[in-house]
């Protein structure tokens, strides 16, 4: 082992001298193995506990050097940030094509019953596993931290408010919250805003979980909850919302959806689209090969916009931005938030979903972390209305949405 990762080792450390100690067998002495760095004391020790880790690590790519934890390969010791650092800065050294400005851009077919194989596979993990980690409404989206000091809880109520706020919904007016999750957007449209509400999911666990909210909270009669299709929705709606959900649209149909979108939408009627953007202008996916490692464990056929391919498809779908704003810090704040959630429920949800999902999971979600903090992927919510409206209708400022 050590003649064949030895040459690995000279070769990164003439690049990138790290903190980072490799070790092999069952039980290596303290201290002992191959230092990609000079210290006295490594950040983080890597541990090869198979053969087939070998070319995993000869050519490191974010995506390479995941394989290998989540099956098991590797075991890693160090803080989730340190590994999360040492991760990037390997793929870094050993990439000889790819970096943060040659990003690849992929395409999926989407089709109804792939992107429902697709968001049950992320979402249908099992309810209570989200709870361990998520706050007490299960609200997985980015949070809105006005001050900055909140906690998760006041910070996702925050943000629902805020978006319910900038589309001025109004009490008996028809909401239509695509991607709804566990309900906690139209719960709080029914009870404090009184309106009327739509929430569409296509997970299975969603859905029964927020009809059973909905029913706890005795909202039958203003909210219903659907197994179903953003495309297979028929009706009029004054308020349009979609939080996190667009992620799963796929590049090529962004324009069918917002203009699906407008299909829907009453004379009048507001939209806010709240997701996840790339911070590559040609749409590509997070570099050093962390899309595939995604797509792959994560996300299977996830794309990401950049935010001038999102104006210009809700423009050629016949809507009308008003307003964008950049949730970039709000989001690596929350998925922060959801790490160490995580990380303290280490044992339980290792029991509950087994080692290499949990490997997966904390994977991800230290790795999301990283990727907003650094400018990798960004978060926008866009505000909307139908385009070609008077100008006489539209706002003069945005001071409705920041009501104090």
């Amino acid at each position: 082992m050590e003649a064949v990762l030895s040459p690995w080792v000279a070769q990164l450390k003439s690049k990138a001298k790290l903190p980072l100690l490799v070790q092999w067998g069952d039980n290596p002495a303290p201290g002992a193995g191959l230092r990609l760095g000079d210290f006295d004391t490594p950040k983080v020790v890597i541990r090869v506990r198979k053969a087939g880790a070998v070319p995993l690590l000869l050519s490191p790519t974010l995506d390479s050097l995941g394989e290998a934890y989540v099956e098991g390969l590797i075991d890693v010791e160090g803080s989730v940030d340190d590994i999360l650092e040492m991760a990037h800065r390997l793929a870094e050294a050993g990439s000889r094509t790819e970096s943060r400005l040659t990003r690849m851009v992929r395409h999926f077919q989407h089709t109804p019953k792939s992107d429902s194989e697709a968001v049950q596979y992320h979402y249908d993990v099992s309810n209570d596993f989200y709870q361990a980690w998520l706050d007490p409404r299960l609200v997985y989206s980015c949070a809105y931290f006005e001050n900055g000091d909140e906690t998760l809880e006041e910070a996702q109520l925050k943000k629902i408010d805020h978006i319910l706020t900038k589309v001025q919904l109004q009490p008996h007016q028809r909401l239509l919250d695509i991607g709804c999750g566990w309900g906690a957007l139209v719960i709080r449209a029914a009870e404090k805003f009184g309106a009327r509400c739509t929430g569409i999911t296509l997970s299975q666990r969603q859905f029964e979980l927020a009809t059973e909210r909905v029913r706890a909270a005795g909202l039958q009669d203003r909210i219903e909850i659907r197994l179903q299709d953003y495309r297979d929705v028929q009706g009029t709606f004054d308020r349009i919302t979609s939080v996190g959900m667009f992620e799963h649209v796929g590049l090529r149909h962004l324009e069918g959806y917002f203009a699906c979108i407008n299909g829907l939408l009453a004379e009048g009627g507001w939209v806010l689209n709240h997701g996840i953007t790339s911070t590559d202008v040609n749409d590509g996916e997070t570099s050093l090969g962390g899309g595939r490692f995604i797509d792959r464990y994560v996300f299977p056929q996830g794309e990401l916009p950049h935010i001038a391919t999102v104006l210009r498809a809700l423009q050629a779908g016949g809507l009308e931005a008003l307003d964008v704003e950049s949730l970039r810090r709000h989001y690596a704040r929350t998925t922060g938030l959801w790490s160490q959630a995580f990380e303290a429920e280490g044992q339980r949800l290792r029991d509950m979903v087994g080692e290499r999902r949990w490997r997966i999971w904390r994977v991800y979600l230290a790795g999301c972390q990283w990727a907003f903090d650094n400018d990798e992927i960004s978060l926008y919510q866009v505000l909307c209305t139908r385009a070609g409206r008077r100008a006489r209708g539209l706002p003069w400022s945005r001071r409705w949405m920041y009501p104090h």
